[in-house]
C-alpha cells in the first residue's frame, strides 16, 4: 500500500449536498429579472487525503462551485460540511478559523497576486493575518516555503512581475500552504502556463500533498492532467454533475454521452494512431434558461427518449465494479440490465 493509499480512509473531509449558486441580473438590457443558474443542485464527498477532479466545458459552474463553498460567494441553497459542521452556518469569527484550514489555488498566477507586495509580503501575509508567527520564525517558514515550491529563498524580496508565469504560480502555491491547510482548492492551476512547465507543476503538486497530507478538489477542462493527478472525477455539464466515478473507470468505461466527447477530444500524441471522436451539435444552451428535462439532451449525439425532454435525470449507480454514478435516462434504462455495455448505438 503507497501512502497515498494509507492516508485516504473512509473518513470524509468535504461533504457538498445540494449545493445552488444563482446570480440575479437586472438592467436595461433585461425587460425582467434574469438568473443565471451557475451552480444549480451540486452533490458530492471528498474523502480525507484524496483527490478529486471537477471537469465540463467553460461556463459550466466548475470555479463557481469551488468559490461558493469557500464562502467567497453565498450561497442560494444547500450545505458544504467540513468535518461534520455546516460551514454556511458558522459565523464570522468561527469562519475566520476555518480559513486556516481552506485555501485556494487561483487560475491565474499573475491577477491573483498583489503586483505592489513582494513574495515576502505576499506568503508572510498569513501569518500576519492569523498571528502564527512574528520575526525570526517568520523569515524561517517563509524560506521553508519557498525552497519547497521550488523558488530561490534569496529572491523573496522581489515583485511578482519579476518572476516568469511558472515562478508565479509556485508563489501562490507557497501562499495557499503557509497555513498547512487540510483542504486546497486548485483552480485550473497549470491551463495558462506552457507545456513544457505543466508536467513539473503537476508533479509538484503531487508532492506537496503527499508531504502535506492534502485533500485537493481539482477543476479542470483539461481531462489529460486531471487523468494524470486525480483519485476520482466528476463531469459537470450547465450547472449539474453528470457522472462521477473513480478515474480508472472513468477513462476506461465512460458511459455519459457528453464524457465520451469530452475523453474522445483529447489528443493522441501519436499522428499515426486514430479514433472516431463524438462532435457534439451546437452550443451549450444557457444558464439563464436552461432546457427543460435533461439539460444536455439538445446536443446529445444519440436520439433522445420522450422522457429526455420532459424529467431530470438522477445520478444512479450503474452496479459496475466501483462506485459509478451517472445521470442519463438512456443509460439507467439499458445498463440496469448489462452494467458493463458501452453506449454505441
Amino acid at each position: 500500500m503507497t501512502l497515498k493509499e494509507a492516508i485516504i480512509t473512509s473518513d470524509i473531509l468535504l461533504k457538498v449536498r445540494g449545493l445552488k449558486k444563482h446570480f440575479r441580473l437586472t438592467g436595461r438590457i433585461f425587460k425582467k429579472a434574469a438568473v443565471i443558474r451557475a451552480v444549480d443542485g451540486v452533490s458530492f464527498d471528498i474523502h480525507r487525503g484524496e483527490t478529486l477532479g471537477l471537469v465540463g466545458e467553460s461556463g459550466c459552474g466548475k470555479t463557481t462551485t469551488g468559490l461558493t463553498i469557500l464562502r467567497f460567494y453565498p450561497p442560494t441553497a444547500g450545505s458544504v460540511y467540513f468535518e461534520g459542521k455546516d460551514i454556511f452556518q458558522t459565523t464570522k469569527r468561527e469562519m475566520r478559523k476555518l480559513r486556516q484550514e481552506m485555501q485556494m489555488i487561483f487560475q491565474d498566477p499573475f491577477l491573483s497576486l498583489n503586483p505592489r507586495m513582494t513574495v515576502y509580503d505576499i506568503i508572510g501575509d498569513a501569518f500576519d493575518i492569523h498571528g502564527l508567527a512574528r520575526g525570526a520564525e517568520k523569515d524561517r517558514r517563509i524560506i521553508s516555503l519557498m525552497k519547497k515550491v521550488e523558488l530561490i529563498p534569496h529572491h523573496m524580496y522581489r515583485y511578482p512581475h519579476e518572476f516568469s508565469g511558472g515562478q508565479r504560480q509556485r508563489i501562490g502555491i507557497a501562499r495557499a500552504l503557509a497555513l498547512k491547510p487540510k483542504f486546497v482548492i486548485a483552480d485550473e492551476p497549470v491551463s495558462s502556463l506552457d507545456i513544457s512547465v505543466r508536467a513539473q507543476m503537476l508533479n509538484l503538486l503531487q508532492d506537496l500533498q503527499e508531504e502535506f497530507e492534502l485533500t485537493t478538489l481539482y477543476i479542470s477542462h483539461d481531462l489529460s492532467t486531471v487523468k494524470h493527478i486525480c483519485d476520482r472525477v466528476c463531469v459537470m455539464y450547465l450547472g449539474r454533475i453528470i457522472e462521477s466515478a473513480d478515474v480508472k473507470e472513468l477513462f476506461n468505461n465512460p458511459l455519459h454521452p457528453y464524457t465520451k466527447a469530452l475523453i474522445l477530444a483529447i489528443p493522441i500524441p501519436n499522428p499515426k494512431l486514430k479514433r472516431k471522436r463524438i462532435v457534439l451539435k451546437g452550443s451549450p444552451p444557457t444558464p439563464i434558461d436552461p432546457p427543460p428535462g435533461c439539460r444536455f439532451h439538445p446536443r446529445c449525439p444519440y436520439t433522445p427518449k420522450p422522457i429526455c425532454k420532459k424529467e431530470e435525470p438522477e445520478l444512479i449507480d450503474v452496479g459496475t465494479s466501483t462506485k459509478h454514478l451517472v445521470a442519463c435516462h438512456f443509460i439507467s434504462s439499458n445498463l440496469r440490465q448489462n452494467p458493463t455495455r458501452h453506449l454505441e448505438e
